[in-house]
């Protein structure tokens, strides 16, 4: 028996594909549906490992919890890492597989081949094994709610794709394409993005939903009758702006529950004072999302930093993991956070460094791996020394710190060797420095909290972390809202029978179609 299925597209990068996708997920998972997500190829620095040890994007791990599912490799066959503007980490089936360069990869040489499964670097030669997924998921759920990438109109990248219309046409899955209205212009990108597709794939492309919509949806209506008789494709539903949806993203720093603290009132302290937490926006930022938890509790204050000035208020400074830890290493020191981070150790100020910040903390690395740049010193803030190992480490450990139960995740090349402080998790702690290799470790509420203290006190803070915050409870709260917006605001019979039917006969051809 196979899953019936759908395909999310968008008419942008950052349209709200991974909300809808998550948000029709929830909503299924309620009505008794059996349902999977699954996206073919990811671009992303936030990613998680599975049970398996597979690595993943941090979206799709965010969209199975939404199905009420366990994340698996099935999901994100293909994920992609950048370690530069020109080219990535290919990461086949949670596993990476090598280095490529975007020619390399979408078609043109350049890069050298990463395995078997990339021979010549073909993006194209990736398609059966992602199709063999998305048929197996399709083959033990009810449905499958498939994410796509960018824009399925990328008629430069068409001749490959394997993520929006290429995967579509070969599932014969029905298409709904998101649009962002609060960046204006979206009729023109719905009707823009049809007219640019070819008659097999336009043959797909069942309508519309519009995302972000602030105002009285009846004067949006004149416009959406219009666009269905130029194009023959109704309109789903129109989701409003809704603020703090506290989901994970792919990559830029508009990410989950710092969201909420950005664009909401922040819950006040239950202690007399705030806690300010500064995070270094290192270049090629990985899974920011770490700091999340800190941003859930109630009178912390999270924000991204620059500049050594802005670290003269945090009672906490974090340095994130990092796909370039020496690339990183060499910003902190040409911004002059560098220099700021080392006044605060003797001054017994908190620093937290988080796998690639870990690594720049300690005294020296040696890298023929990631940036092949050989011995280089490291901060100094640690008694750890980093060789990079070509094999990445994947796992998710369990443990203890603080006297309190910590999980985690691992995805690193990094093999660090400490040399002497308190243990802590598998990094260490020197006074008020802390490091560790473990991401999302800070979602453990108890030891959040055990920690937060030990912050505050070193701050000289009377901050009290609030005895009841569930970072759990409080992602799942928000998955429900997304499953709301779904069921309150979108033609859920419509879109249920798009899923088990696909899309409808006779949908008109827009001209001029693909070039």
């Amino acid at each position: 028996m196979r899953g019936g299925g759908l395909l999310v597209a968008g008419t942008t990068s950052d349209a709200g594909k991974s909300v809808v996708t998550a948000g029709i997920c929830r909503w299924l998972v309620r009505q008794g549906v059996k349902v999977a997500p699954f996206k073919g190829q990811n671009m992303s620095l936030n990613s998680f490992v599975t049970r398996e040890g597979a690595e993943i994007g941090r979206a799709q791990a965010m969209q199975a919890q939404a199905a009420r599912v366990e994340p698996t490799a099935l999901m994100n066959p293909v994920l992609l890492k950048p370690g530069s503007d020109r080219s990535s980490q290919v990461v086949l089936m949670g596993k990476p597989v090598g280095e490529l360069s975007a020619r390399g990869f979408f078609g043109g040489p350049g890069g050298s081949s990463p395995g078997k499964m990339l021979h010549g670097g073909r993006q194209k030669e990736l398609f059966e094994p992602v199709l063999a997924c998305l048929e197996e998921l399709r083959a033990t759920h009810d449905a499958v709610i498939c994410e796509g990438a960018g824009s399925p109109a990328e008629i430069n990248l068409r001749r490959t794709d394997i993520v929006n219309m290429g995967i579509a046409r070969a599932a014969r899955l029905p298409v709904v394409v998101v649009g962002d209205i609060d960046r204006g212009g979206v009729f023109a990108q719905f009707f823009g993005t049809t007219a640019l597709l070819a008659p097999e794939d336009q043959e797909l492309v069942a309508g519309y939903l519009v995302n972000k919509f602030r105002g009285d949806v009846t004067l949006l209506e004149p416009g959406l009758d219009m666009l269905h008789g130029l194009t023959g494709r109704r309109t789903f539903g129109v989701l409003p702006y809704a603020h703090g949806l506290g989901i994970d993203e792919e990559d830029g720093l508009r990410v989950s529950l710092r969201g909420a603290v950005r664009e909401s009132v922040v819950a006040p302290p239950v202690g007399a004072d705030v806690l300010r937490v500064a995070v270094c926006a290192v270049p090629l930022m990985s899974n920011f999302t770490d700091v999340d938890a800190l941003a859930a509790e109630p009178g912390v204050i999270v924000r991204f930093v620059d500049r050594p000035e802005e670290l003269a208020d945090a009672d906490l400074v974090v340095v994130p993991g990092t796909r370039g830890t020496v690339k990183a290493l060499a910003w902190l020191r040409e911004r002059g956070l560098a220099d700021a981070l080392a006044r605060r150790a003797p001054e017994g100020r908190p620093v937290l460094g988080i796998c690639g910040g870990f690594q720049a903390l300690g005294e020296q690395i040696d890298d023929e791996v990631e940036s092949r740049a050989g011995t280089v010193d490291g901060l100094g803030l640690l008694p750890v020394r980093v060789r990079f190992a070509p094999e990445k480490t994947l796992a998710r450990p369990v443990g203890e710190a603080l006297g309190e139960r910590v999980e985690g995740y691992e995805i690193h090349h990094g093999v660090a060797e400490v040399l002497g402080g308190e243990a802590f998790l598998d990094g260490c702690r020197v006074g008020a420095v802390w490091g560790t290799h473990w991401h999302g470790s800070l979602e453990s509420d108890g030891f959040r909290r055990a920690f937060l203290r030990e912050v505050a006190a070193a701050a000289g803070r009377a901050f009290v972390p609030a005895p009841d915050t569930s970072f759990g409870a409080l992602r799942e709260e928000q998955l429900d809202r997304l499953g709301d917006l779904i069921e309150e605001h979108a033609d859920t019979g419509a879109l249920l029978r798009l899923i088990e039917k696909g899309a409808p006969a006779g949908l008109p051809f827009v001209p001029p179609g693909a070039p």
